[in-house]
């Protein structure tokens, strides 16, 4: 059975796994992010990787998903939002330090891929995934493969306008759905809740010491599922615009199967019961067609890793 090697980059942590044909996990470590530092990034990718080759030599290749744009040929990290990287030649600066061959992607296209193959996408052959977190990312597989577009930067769901003139987002346009629907945005909408309503707020502001700007999102979903009122309104806000969202990309890609992803899932029926009312309200007209079917995703934390192995596996 052939193994490869998955990396999962991202802002505070580098984790890595030998994983089988069948998606299993053999063998896993991780090391701190130093995510200020592009040479120190780079270098605990390599000693991540050939600490698991010495474990099995036998791993064929290498995988790398990265918090990141990543060009066109898979080889160069064009940027990174949370990471110093900038136009950074990562496969071959990896492959070389390892001896093998690597593959780069993008950590949503990674994620995507493992659902796609082993989660809750492996009976389709065309998905939409939407991860959820601090932020929003996004992933598209057509006829069996991901989409990534002309330029390699395809899907970058969490940047599509959802208000416009609304709140000003990182990438410099106005109103994306990122900063309405991801893990900043719930807590924001927390926040504000708190302050205009505390009578509403009673639980969520017991656990943010009574302090409206120190509530965060653990704490509002330990809030909701204790009845808070401000609490449960900020998931219905989230699962409000992912709905929207998710019914224009159903009005425009029609796939087989929708699927959500990322930390914030954690919260189940909180966020998915409005996400679901949203997406069938917005689509009701469309009764006379079938749409796709929303599901959280399966993988979890492991997705990243099991994701990029399977693409290297592909080369």
């Amino acid at each position: 059975m052939t193994l490869t090697i998955g990396i999962d980059v991202g802002g505070t942590k580098v984790a890595g796994g030998v994983v089988d044909e069948l998606g299993n996990v053999l063998a896993s470590n991780r090391r701190p992010t130093p995510a200020d530092d592009p040479a120190g990034t780079r270098d605990t990718i390599v000693e991540v990787a050939a600490e698991l080759v010495e474990q099995y030599p036998q791993a064929t290749a290498i995988g790398i998903g990265a918090a990141a744009w990543i060009d066109a040929t898979g080889s160069t990290v064009l940027f990174a939002p949370n990471l110093a990287w900038r136009d950074e030649p990562l496969r071959d600066y990896v492959s070389k330090a390892t001896g093998l061959p690597v593959v780069l992607d993008n950590d949503a296209n990674v994620a995507a891929w493992a659902e796609f193959r082993f989660g809750v996408g492996k009976q389709a052959e065309s998905m939409v995934m939407i991860t959820v977190g601090t932020g929003i990312g996004g992933a598209i597989v057509v006829n069996g493969n991901l989409w990534r577009g002309a330029n390699g930067i395809a899907a970058e769901l969490g940047h599509i306008q959802s208000v416009p003139d609304g709140h000003p987002c990182g990438c410099g346009r106005l109103g994306c759905l990122e900063q309405y629907a991801s893990g900043n945005a719930l807590v924001r909408f927390g926040r504000a809740g708190a302050r205009q309503e505390p009578e509403r707020a009673g639980k969520l502001l017991e656990l943010a010491g009574g302090d409206a700007l120190a509530i965060t999102g653990r704490q509002i979903t330990e809030a909701a599922r204790s009845g808070d009122g401000v609490a449960m309104d900020a998931f219905a806000q989230v699962g409000y615009w992912l709905g929207v969202a998710l019914a224009d990309l159903a009005q425009s890609l029609d796939p087989q199967i929708m699927v959500i992803g990322g930390g914030v899932i954690d919260a189940g029926p909180l966020l998915m019961g409005p996400l679901e009312r949203t997406y069938r309200d917005q689509l009701a007209n469309r009764d006379r067609f079938p749409v796709a079917e929303i599901h959280a995703a399966r993988m979890g934390n492991a997705a990243g890793v099991v994701g990029a192995a399977d693409l290297a596996r592909r080369g």
